[in-house]
């Protein structure tokens, strides 16, 4: 095989890994307007940030500051959160959001995995 035909199929299969849908769970941080991220076991994946960036599906994420969410300025803070994804892990962003539900807030701080939010 050629060197060219290796190098267009590495980056293909880099591309396709990143598109697979996966569960992420972890503190999910919304500090200010327009600031999304979440911290799993894996660290931190970028969500969206304010006047940049913002993953395709995060208009459709439910209302996730009604149960087990930890206000700081206002009301914004940080719950605990699964959410189904696609990421891309060179980048560390979130590349779309499929599905999210809040968590209680114990699941995430009984997790030893997970840092301290």
């Amino acid at each position: 095989m050629s060197q060219a035909f290796l190098t267009l199929l590495a980056a293909a299969t880099a591309i396709a890994g990143s598109s697979r849908p996966e569960s992420r769970c972890g503190w999910l941080h919304n500090p200010t307007p327009a600031n999304w991220w979440l911290v799993d076991r894996d660290g931190q994946w970028i969500i969206a940030a304010q006047g940049g960036y913002q993953a395709p599906g995060i208009d459709r994420m439910p209302d996730m500051t009604v149960a087990g969410w930890v206000r700081q300025n206002g009301n914004y803070g940080y719950g605990c959160a699964c959410l189904r994804v696609t990421a891309d892990r060179d980048s560390g962003r979130i590349t779309r959001i499929l599905s999210a539900s809040s968590q209680p807030l114990r699941a995430c701080r009984m997790d030893r995995r997970l840092p301290r939010p």
